[in-house]
């Protein structure tokens, strides 16, 4: 035994190395080994890039995608995305660990507050005592607002009583020295800046103001008439429901909601709670800008001197009895799947930077922070005029991924001449998903419409379509039979119906552009035709917004529209028939085949309207129509679903929700005889 390993230890280091020469390797196993780690290299590089787009969708949705996020499709993606990042990563992480059958290394790189609704509450109940105290009815014009609060509120002393919080003292009716921002101060800021900067910044300024007094609403605070003011009242009526101004009341109420929407879904009223945390905001975003783009640029530059680098170097060597053979190295990868991820995030770091850079400066909390340090500085005769241009600048700035409202609305039909025969069809009935929608940009004829039927509901009056029939007189009255059905979403489907079998016999309006005059038959088609399809769409999309149970108005359109697809299955889709030949053939076909009662309703109804068109005035037709599906609209838009519209405003937002603002704000909280009913309910579970 001793000589045997007197032997061993005896070998000298050139006779090993002779004998490690000697040794071969299995060429198929070199060959298995190449295939193995080439397969493993593209497989960790194909996660490094997965990992990479999953983490751009959840920032990319987080920040740029607000108004979608909230959708089925977006949030779907979203889950899902934050669902598989972290797997993904443990995953590339955990295939370089563990011990190996052969030595492996990483190649080295030199670069590896909730009080203030209360106290905006006792505000208002202040303002409507001193509103009293006075003699006779106070009247309030354009050019003199009422003293609504815009900002400084929270740095008032107040005092708790029954009734909220209110302030110890009355100096706000006496002076304004005491901090508070008003709408009236504001309003007479018409020497610092030009009319066309300051006019639409007193609009955001009120709509700032009016979205204070929706928080009380959806605190739960019981606020009726704009909390009992009557000044804040009759000021929203005669400066916001004039002629000509129905962009303008669209306009003040939508960025009111999207004051609503940053105040509940992001993070920019902490940043304005204290004036230099934007400052610090953008300060810091300014410094990750700075540091990407110096990773980014030491990136490049090395690529520039090192060129092409292998992600992972490997000593491959053969084992035989003991003795290894000779070394050689072999290389896998390349670096630059290690850089594509790499720039990747950071280009969208850079992006993320860039957006809330913007969202500081072109928010609209920006320019109401700076509309109310004008109103400060006013009294002041030091406020430089450098100072003025750059104020009046950034009120200017505009950016259309801040915008919250894309002022469009959905669109749903229930008679479909041409019907989609593509696969989504089926499965969306396998599914049991809402009908398909479409989105069209709210036509200047449907707010026209609307608004000249509000102002017509000044007293709260607000009918399901009944008044503007009753007002026709004898050709009204023959149509009142559609209106007595107790559940609004059975006659919304009823007039829809009635509504798409006159868009057949009159398509030669489509080819028409909005015409200029708002008495034009066009326009009345467009705002009767657009309203329409709108109502039937928010019976399957959002039933919760309507009177009714959303799960009956939702079956009872699924029902409705199976019905008339089977009616409708031997109906001529081609041109080679005339326009009244197809609605009539269509009447027909519906009177014949119908089975559902609100299928039957509706096909009776366009068939009155049609002999209406044929009788008297095409327009006056389109005109009582388009009246019908305004005071529809209008009717169907008071409610108390605070959560419905909360959800709604989180998508992105809805007309009907803009229009139940609009009637809160106008006075208008409830359909008539619905205070009625909650209060005997309330009474009878007492």
């Amino acid at each position: 035994m001793a000589g045997g390993n007197s032997t061993i230890s005896g070998c000298s280091d050139a006779a090993l190395k002779q004998l490690s020469s000697q040794i071969t390797c299995d060429a198929q196993m070199v060959s298995s080994f190449g295939k193995s780690m080439g397969e493993k290299m593209w497989r960790v590089n194909a996660l490094q890039l997965a990992s990479a787009i999953l983490a751009g969708l959840i920032v990319g949705i987080g920040i740029y995608g607000q108004r979608y996020r909230h959708h089925r499709f977006t949030r779907f993606i979203f889950l899902g995305a934050t669902t598989l990042f972290l797997p993904v990563v443990s995953t590339v992480l955990s295939m370089g660990a563990g011990s190996n059958a052969y030595a492996l290394w990483r190649h080295d790189s030199p670069l590896l507050s909730d009080a203030i609704p209360i106290l905006f509450f006792g505000y208002m109940k202040q303002q409507w005592s001193q509103e009293t105290s006075h003699h006779g009815e106070l009247t309030v014009a354009e050019d003199a607002p009422p003293p609504l609060l815009v900002m400084g509120e929270e740095k008032r002393h107040v005092e708790k009583q029954p009734l909220g919080y209110v302030f110890k003292d009355d100096s706000w009716t006496t002076s304004h020295n005491n901090g508070l921002v008003t709408i009236d101060r504001v309003w007479r800021l018409d020497n610092m800046l030009p009319t066309s900067t300051l006019k639409p910044q007193k609009n955001l300024c009120f709509s700032f103001a009016l979205f204070k007094l929706l928080r009380c609403r959806f605190a739960r605070y019981k606020v009726t008439n704009n909390a009992g003011s009557k000044d804040a009242l009759s000021f929203f009526w005669s400066l916001l429901l004039k002629d000509d101004q129905h962009d303008r009341v669209f306009l003040v109420i939508s960025d009111e909601l999207s004051f609503l929407h940053d105040y509940y879904y992001s993070s920019l009223p902490v940043y304005y709670s204290k004036y230099w945390l934007p400052i610090l905001g953008i300060f810091i975003s300014l410094l990750c800008i700075a540091c990407c783009v110096l990773l980014i640029t030491m990136l490049v530059r090395l690529v520039a001197t090192e060129g092409y680098l292998p992600q992972i170097f490997c000593s491959v060597f053969c084992i035989q009895e003991q003795l290894v053979s000779n070394t050689w190295g072999e290389y896998y990868g390349s670096w630059y799947l290690d850089l594509v991820p790499v720039f990747l995030l950071l280009v969208l770091v850079m992006m993320a930077e860039v957006r809330d850079i913007a969202s500081y400066i072109c928010s609209n909390w920006t320019k109401v922070a700076l509309i109310c340090h004008l109103v400060h500085r006013a009294s002041s005769q030091h406020s430089s005029l450098l100072k003025k241009r750059c104020i009046g600048r950034l009120l200017r700035c505009r950016c259309r991924v801040m915008k919250h409202w894309d002022e469009k609305i959905g669109q749903c039909s229930i008679l479909e001449i041409r019907p989609s025969t593509t696969l989504l069809v089926p499965l969306r009935r396998l599914l049991h998903l809402p009908d398909q929608k479409k989105k069209v940009k709210v036509p200047a004829a449907v707010k026209v419409c609307i608004m000249e039927k509000l102002r017509s509901s000044r007293n709260g009056h607000l009918s399901n379509g009944t008044s503007c029939l009753r007002r026709r007189g004898q050709i009204g009255e023959r149509l009142l039979w559609a209106c007595n059905n107790k559940s609004t979403s059975r006659t919304i489907l009823t007039w829809h119906i009635a509504t798409s079998i006159l868009e057949v016999r009159y398509t030669h309006l489509d080819d028409e552009e909005q015409g200029s005059s708002p008495v034009s038959s066009t326009n009345y088609k467009i705002a009767a035709t657009r309203l329409s399809r709108y109502c039937a769409y928010l019976v399957t999309w959002c039933p919760e917004l309507l009177p009714d149970d959303d799960e009956w108005s939702g079956s009872l359109y699924e029902d409705v529209k199976k019905d008339a697809e089977r009616a409708l299955a031997g109906c001529v889709a081609g041109g080679s028939l005339t326009p009244e030949a197809k609605c009539q053939h269509l009447i027909e076909l519906l009177a014949a085949n119908a089975k559902h009662e609100v299928l039957k309703e509706g096909a009776r109804l366009g068939e009155q309207l049609v002999e209406l068109m044929a009788e008297g005035d095409e327009t006056a037709v389109w005109k009582l129509m388009a009246e019908f599906w305004s005071e529809m609209i209008l009717h169907v838009a008071p409610s108390d679903n605070l959560k419905g519209h909360k959800e709604a405003i989180a998508r992105g937002g809805e007309l009907i929700t803009l229009l139940w603002v609009l009637l809160f704000h106008a006075g208008i909280i409830s359909r008539p005889g619905e205070e009625d009913v909650v209060a005997a309910t309330s009474a009878g579970a007492v």
